[in-house]
């Protein structure tokens, strides 16, 4: 057979292409992804997208103060323009009643700038100047009006923004009286009045609606129901895209998985990739963060390696202790249920009751005997004969050392000399009596076969038969059963009262070690 060794570099052009399309697959789930995050807290934040700007507030339980500084843009009103656009995606329209207030401070300001100019230019009519006042008063009138209903109908609540109309009300009673304390219609029939304007000056009063009041005014909307009693959410028009292409992707690519592996059904390899499927539900979006974690890290673009092995022994440490536990016991109790159900006493009554089937007229116990008998013998045995000779004559050496005679004969001239030679032949006559007679034990004798089954025979027989009286087989069952209580308590404790994070720590240290020994 002909092994064809692929190059690193075949491998690297045959792995190129798809690690640009796993990254390119990663980013359009990462983009799919970031229009979902974005289209789940478009509505808590529609007032930080329309304003583009933050507001600082201190809140201690039921105390809430905003800081008095004014709000800090962070978003270009421009851009905060073409954010905002994206009402149209969740149904928004403006609320009616608001904007149409908000219309009319418009023309409020006009008819003021109007009235202004009119002023300037001394040539102008004085019928001019009247109607002007007249349409200030009466845009006034409607102000007030407009905002005695805004209090009391509470348009903001459609939107669950009612805390925004109390802030307005705050606002108003601390322009208008000094305190928040006062009443909140009164705060506006003062303030929308001709008088506020004259004595606090038009543009001062109006700038303060423009900066501190219109932006809260203007975060109202209307946002109408559908058939199915939610409120209108177009967010699938942007979703299907992606779910078309997520779902041509999922089906191919579980095909080919199916293909390039045997036994691998269709729907195994669906199973496969189960995490995709969450790219396919279009509930609970947010769960997309798995697919996309995962396609991330695949495509090389993070590096999950330190996080799953945190992750992998935090999950150790937490459940180690009790699967210990649980899995020890378990087995202890299975091992208990069996001597109590009787199933020891069954064997050793009928272990002569029951004769033994044999399948092949093979005797495997014995056959397995000689076989590694042979090998210890004629492989091993000869293999370790230096190490063997040179463990023995150095204990021979020191059982002839520590002898009396030897002692006295020590100074003897030639003594060690003969006691080397001596000692060297003895450890090569008995290494080799020893392999000579275990060799003999392989040569094929019937007799010495028959004996030692008969021997073995009469030895099972023996012991079965007296294990089967009554006495032997209840002491035994009891003996048993008490051993196997005192291990649970004894050292099933022991095992789950060590910690684990020691024996995390050992197997980090291990695992550094085989590192360092694997790159050496």
């Amino acid at each position: 057979m002909t092994i064809t060794k692929v190059s690193s570099d075949s491998q690297k052009k045959f792995f190129r292409p798809r690690l640009w399309f796993e990254k390119v697959m990663a980013l359009i789930v990462l983009t799919n992804y970031s229009l979902v995050i974005f289209d789940l807290t478009y509505i808590p934040l529609r007032d930080f997208w329309l304003q583009g700007r933050v507001q600082f507030y201190i809140k201690i339980g039921t105390f809430e103060r905003e800081i008095p500084k004014p709000p800090l843009r962070v978003i270009p009103q421009s851009i905060s323009n073409m954010i905002t656009n994206y009402d149209i995606i969740k149904g928004i329209e403006p609320y009616r009643d608001t904007a149409q207030y908000l219309q009319r401070v418009e023309d409020l300001n006009e008819a003021l700038n109007q009235s202004v100019s009119e002023q300037v230019f001394s040539n102008s009519n004085q019928v001019e100047n009247n109607n002007t006042q007249e349409s200030i008063d009466k845009i006034l009138a409607d102000l007030r009006k407009q905002s005695t209903q805004m209090l009391e109908q509470n348009p903001f609540q459609i939107a669950n923004k009612t805390g925004t109309l109390e802030r307005i009300k705050n606002k108003m009673r601390q322009q208008v009286f000094g305190t928040e304390e006062s009443s909140a219609t009164e705060a506006f029939q003062t303030f929308w009045s001709v008088e506020n304007f004259q004595e606090n000056g038009w543009r001062n009063q109006l700038n303060f609606f423009d900066e501190q009041i219109e932006p809260l005014i203007a975060t109202n909307y209307y946002r109408p129901v559908g058939e199915s009693g939610d409120p209108v959410d177009n967010f699938g028009l942007l979703d299907t895209p992606f779910f078309l292409l997520f779902l041509a992707e999922f089906l191919a690519r579980t095909w080919l998985i199916s293909r390039r592996h045997t036994g691998v059904s269709w729907f195994d390899a669906m199973l496969w990739r189960w995490y995709d499927i969450f790219l396919l539900i279009p509930l609970f979006r947010f769960l997309r963060i798995i697919p996309l974690t995962i396609r991330l890290d695949q495509a090389n673009l993070i590096n999950l390696k330190a996080i799953k092995k945190q992750a992998s022994q935090g999950f150790v440490a937490g459940i180690a202790q009790d699967i210990t536990e649980v899995v020890i016991i378990q087995v202890v109790n299975q091992i208990q249920g069996t001597i109590k159900d009787g199933t020891v006493r069954n064997i050793l009554v009928q272990q002569n009751a029951n004769p033994y089937i044999d399948i092949n007229d093979v005797d495997e116990t014995s056959e397995l005997v000689k076989l590694m008998a042979n090998l210890v013998i004629n492989k091993v045995i000869p293999e370790i004969r230096p190490e063997a000779e040179e463990f023995l004559r150095y204990n021979v050496d020191k059982a002839l050392t520590q002898t009396p005679a030897y002692q006295g004969l020590e100074n003897v001239p030639g003594m060690k000399v003969m006691q080397h030679q001596l000692t060297e032949r003895l450890v090569s006559q008995l290494y080799q009596g020893v392999s000579v007679g275990l060799q003999g034990l392989l040569i094929e004798d019937p007799e010495f076969d028959r004996l030692l089954e008969k021997l073995v025979e009469k030895f099972s027989h023996s012991l079965g038969s007296e294990l089967q009286a009554e006495q032997s087989i209840e002491q035994i069952e009891s003996l048993l059963n008490d051993l196997l209580e005192e291990i649970k308590i004894n050292y099933v404790q022991n095992l789950s009262q060590e910690n684990i994070e020691n024996i995390l720590e050992q197997t980090r240290a291990l695992r550094q070690e085989a590192d360092v020994t694997h790159y050496q």
